[in-house]
């Protein structure tokens, strides 16, 4: 079975003083979370998608579905956990629970602040997952790429750019394999991870690139929603 994976945990603190995590504000005439989840809704591949918020938004995420989507079977509002990670883990748990998980499960790992994500990408990811067992989508670096030292303020390093890539989602797995992978690291490696792919490269294991879009963006900031604003109206 092939699962989306709707991380939805943040609370949205560099959008600046908002009354809600940026994934419930609104876009286009509805909340982004939403726009991100029709993506998944509508692509045939997925069986089922699993929303993962904090427990003092399972119930209004759930009235948002029931409110644009009709609250499809095909849809389940769950509990996040502290971090990314545990939160994936926390879908996985689901998973086994209530379908059971063998080697031919895949999980589409996707930040519900990225509501551009693309068909191409979703399919692209499931593929590499199937074939692979990991994958990260990326675009190429369009920037020099600047290392700091560790007080932040001079330069250690110039990396080729040739070699850079800028990090988005989806970040897909086999679910046994990445499971499996992260129970078997240590408290201490547990604590450097900024994402699931890191998984995979602290035990290494490979991981398949799939080429992103520019305009998969996150909204993080208050200019990218104005941003993400013009995408929908340009009916991305």
């Amino acid at each position: 079975m092939i699962f989306g994976v709707i991380l939805a945990g943040g609370i949205g603190s560099r959008m600046g003083n908002v009354e809600k995590p940026k994934q419930y504000l609104n876009l286009g005439g509805k909340p982004v979370i939403v726009h991100t989840v029709e993506k998944f809704f509508v692509n045939d591949a997925f069986d089922k998608i699993i929303i993962l918020c904090p427990d003092s938004w399972v119930n209004h995420t759930k009235n948002l579905m029931k409110k644009y989507l009709h609250g499809d079977e095909k849809i389940v509002v769950i509990e996040g956990g502290s971090t990314r990670n545990e939160t994936i883990m926390n879908s996985i748990q689901y998973i086994d629970e209530n379908f059971g998980v063998d080697d031919d499960t895949i999980i589409v790992t996707h930040d519900a602040v990225r509501p551009f994500v693309t068909h191409r990408i979703l399919n692209e990811n499931i593929a590499a997952a199937k074939e692979y067992g990991a994958c990260d989508t990326v675009v190429s670096a369009a920037d020099t790429i600047v290392q700091r030292t560790e007080e932040g303020t001079m330069i250690a390093d110039i990396p080729d750019r040739s070699r850079m890539c800028q990090g988005q989602t989806p970040q897909s797995f086999k679910a046994a394999k990445i499971r499996d992978l992260y129970n078997s690291l240590t408290a201490e490696e547990k604590e450097t991870l900024p994402d699931a792919c890191r998984i995979c490269v602290l035990k290494g294991e490979p991981v398949y690139l799939v080429e992103g879009e520019v305009f998969n963006m996150k909204i993080t900031y208050p200019y990218d929603l104005q941003v993400a604003e013009t995408l929908v109206k340009g009916e991305y």
